[in-house]
């Protein structure tokens, strides 16, 4: 028996015996945040049995709270959480974007004192990244930090900070230099949510939900030694983690256990509406429209593993752009299809004649038109391809 092989082995009996019966299929799964407890005991002891393991950030370190996997076994694990219908046992920018950022570019002490807790679920993660006059153009931000001696005092505001309600910290890009060029002068710190100094407002959406915050800072502190990289050479570590977060967007991040749900499939749900004619899908033209969407996906799905399998960087480089860019596409396509096939029972809000399952299907509708537009729009992803591969 090989390695691998035995890997795969010892990795099914472990799961076999510590992954908790509520903690398989749809449900629950945490993302670190103190504010928003966890509920479920199931998904408690799921995430305490595997971060014990290392199993929350596989790929890690051992000594900072991972199971140092190749990339090999990274993939087994992987499969084997899917055939057993496993949950992520923790989700959220901690593993996915923070942490592998604090991998590359923090300090010894910082790896210490961070990582163990990441990888613990210890706290949740928000991005202070974007500004009301500075979103694409993001080196535009002009949210200051002065330097107080053991502090840096920070004002200014962030907007569109996701889930900033609930998060206990935040990574903020903050101007240090105003004087310097507007690449430069920018430095990458790590800011405590729970202090006077810092007031979050929800922002209500379309879609009625209200993920995205405006995020206020007034005399703000972060401590000296929670600068990540060098003083006024934040943009460099900025948008490192960028490529950690459009990697998460894609499906090809390997920090921590990420992997999407099985939805139903598409062609089953359109034939539910339009009806089928000798076993194919009964209208001629979305025969086609979801004949296309599933080459593509699979195509898509295809090209995540092979990225995933030669990638040597904990994530892509400009290649988490062209995924970022393709699932947002993709995930669009889907509900618009959705939608579509459903008539006047996919413009449902709320009460009769409509179920929550048709006004669910209106939500995702109006939620997925901001997949081309958070984590990089993709006008910018194309930027970023015309410059980094294409080398226009």
């Amino acid at each position: 028996m090989s390695n691998i092989e035995e890997f795969r082995a010892e990795t099914r009996a472990w799961l076999s015996e510590n992954c908790p019966p509520g903690a398989r299929g749809p449900g629950e799964i945490s993302w670190g945040s103190t504010k928003l407890p966890v509920k479920d005991p199931d998904t408690r002891l799921w995430l305490e049995r595997s971060a014990e393991k290392g199993w929350t950030v596989p790929t890690w370190p051992v000594e900072y709270g991972g199971a140092g996997l190749e990339r090999d076994e990274y993939g087994v694990l992987m499969e084997e959480l899917r055939r057993i219908d496993a949950r992520t046992p923790l989700t959220g920018r901690g593993v996915n974007y923070i942490g592998p950022t604090i991998l590359e570019y923090g300090n010894d002490d910082q790896k210490a004192r961070w990582l163990p807790r990441i990888a613990r679920g210890e706290g949740g993660w928000c991005m202070g990244y974007s500004e009301p006059g500075a979103g694409s153009d993001l080196a535009s931000l002009s949210m200051r930090a002065v330097d107080q001696g053991d502090h840096f005092l920070i004002n200014g505001m962030k907007i569109w900070t996701s889930d900033a309600m609930w998060g206990d910290w935040i990574f903020c890009l903050v101007r240090t230099d105003p004087d310097a060029p507007k690449h430069e002068g920018i430095s990458f710190l790590l800011v405590d949510m729970d202090q006077p100094g810092v007031r979050v407002r929800p922002i209500r959406l379309i879609s009625g939900n209200s993920p995205f915050c405006e995020t206020f800072f007034e005399d703000a502190i972060a401590k000296k030694e929670d600068l990540l990289g060098e003083l006024n050479h934040g943009w460099t570590v900025g948008k490192r983690l960028l490529q950690f977060e459009r990697s998460t967007h894609g499906g090809v991040n390997t920090s921590g256990t990420q992997r999407s749900e099985d939805a139903p499939r598409l062609a089953d749900i359109v034939r539910g509406y339009v009806g089928e004619v000798n076993g194919h899908i009964a209208q001629r033209e979305m025969r086609v429209r979801v004949t296309r969407f599933e080459m593509d996906s699979h195509a898509y799905r295809l090209t995540q593993r092979r990225a995933m399998e030669e990638a040597r960087a904990r994530a892509p480089g400009s290649a988490s752009s062209i995924f970022k860019m393709c699932g947002a596409n993709l995930t669009q396509e889907r509900a618009d299809i959705h939608r579509e096939v459903m008539g006047f029972d996919g413009l449902g809000w709320e009460g009769a004649p409509f179920s929550d399952e048709q006004t669910q299907v209106t939500r995702t509708w109006l939620s997925s038109r901001a997949t081309t537009i958070y984590g990089g729009t993709n006008e910018i992803q194309r930027n970023i391809l015309a410059k980094a591969v294409l080398e226009l």
